[in-house]
């Protein structure tokens, strides 16, 4: 099965609105792909969501369900890489880390700094569009 890890502005799309990112989810949802994620990126998705400027979209229910939906289709890896990639934003790393230590296929994002790679290690990384155009 094809394994993939959402960057965290992919779960805050698909949290606040409908559209491409929530039809990702859904094809996971289906079995179509295996989620793969990490503390850092759950710790990073629950960090931004408990920002001021994403709560006026959502509440906390709404978060902690969504939280509960990834959290049971998502295989939790334990990073233990420690490169740094991302120089222009070091936040980026848990993406890269959380794929290498995971063996994902693909990182799927919305960021520049990632999208710029094209691939990662044998990881290609791609936007929501081309990920749901692979998964069909």
């Amino acid at each position: 099965m094809t394994k993939i890890v959402l960057d965290t502005n992919v779960l805050i799309s698909a949290l606040i609105r409908t559209g491409k990112p929530r039809a990702l989810i859904l094809e996971i949802v289906k079995g179509k792909a295996q989620l793969v994620l990490s503390r850092g990126i759950l710790e990073e998705f629950a960090n931004t969501t408990a920002n001021p400027k994403i709560r006026r979209y959502i509440d906390l229910q709404d978060t902690t369900e969504f939280l509960k939906i990834i959290g049971s289709l998502a295989k939790i890896v334990r990073t233990k890489s420690k490169f740094k990639v991302v120089n222009q934003d070091p936040d980026d790393d848990i993406i890269l880390r959380t794929t290498y230590d995971g063996k994902a296929d693909y990182i799927v994002s919305g960021d520049e700094h990632l999208l710029t790679l094209k691939t990662f290690k044998g990881t290609k990384i791609v936007n929501i569009a081309a990920m749901l155009e692979i998964l069909k």
